[in-house]
């Protein structure tokens, strides 16, 4: 690429392709040279979202890089939530944790699994919506689709569940449906097996900001379900073994 990278004008292009619900081709964008003007870019993409919530979604990169980015709009299912639909919309079951203690950057020894599971002081069930301005998310170039929140949406917490679901998540009756019909039934299944994989890495990470993984921060951890295309706007109704969470997918204003 000979055009200079400006990652403000990468997030205003990005902010209104969403306020919109439009997508575009990666080839029509100027794409971030490397993690840190990816990570400029999504700052800029935050502040003009206006996202305030301590709420993060943790993932790493095809290179094994950890990496994050906020929920928005975020909401709880106890309090009637209700997350816009747009074309295109992705839907993904989580789980989701919040930290009792800070995670600081360490130098030296890494932080084990059991440092990380020590530090979690609640866990959720959740649900994230995926839709990104880009029309082909993260597949052709990561980077752009990490300035772009790597796709986030929205974010619905649902009940506390028991901690130990952090061990044993994998294997779980799941059962989602939209709109009254079966979208997926079957046991959860996390793409690395273990739901706390990314967060590890990301503790672990010592170019994370310092402000990063402190007290009271809700992060969640991966998709229990494939992501699953949502056609139109419905209810959705997850049971996860014996815990039920419910939301209203509406169309956009």
């Amino acid at each position: 690429m000979t055009e200079t990278f400006d990652p403000r004008a990468l997030a205003a292009r990005l902010h209104s392709l969403r306020q919109a619900g439009r997508q575009e081709t990666t080839s029509t964008f100027t794409l971030p040279a490397d993690l840190h003007q990816a990570m400029e870019a999504q700052t800029f993409l935050t502040a003009a979202d206006g996202i305030s919530s301590n709420a993060w979604k943790v993932t790493v990169s095809p290179q094994g890089q950890a990496v994050t980015g906020p929920l928005h709009p975020y909401v709880e299912a106890a309090s009637g939530a209700s997350i816009p639909w747009y074309p295109g919309l992705k839907f993904e079951t989580e789980i989701a944790v919040r930290l009792g203690k800070d995670l600081p950057i360490r130098a030296g020894v890494p932080y084990s699994r059991a440092d990380v599971v020590e530090a979690i002081s609640a866990v959720h069930l959740g649900a994230e919506l995926l839709v990104s301005a880009v029309r082909e998310s993260g597949s052709i170039a990561f980077l752009l689709f990490l300035a772009d929140r790597l796709g986030n949406s929205g974010y619905v917490l649902g009940p506390k569940i028991d901690k130990s679901v952090v061990d044993t998540a994998g294997g779980t009756p799941l059962k989602v449906t939209h709109a009254g019909r079966t979208i997926y039934d079957g046991p959860a299944q996390h793409p690395k097996g273990d739901v706390l994989t990314w967060l590890v890495d990301y503790a672990n990470d010592g170019l994370r900001p310092e402000t990063s993984l402190k007290t009271g921060a809700l992060i969640t951890t991966g998709t229990l379900s494939g992501a699953i295309e949502l056609t139109e706007p419905g209810e959705i109704d997850i049971l996860f073994g014996d815990v039920r969470l419910s939301f209203l997918v509406s169309k956009a204003d």
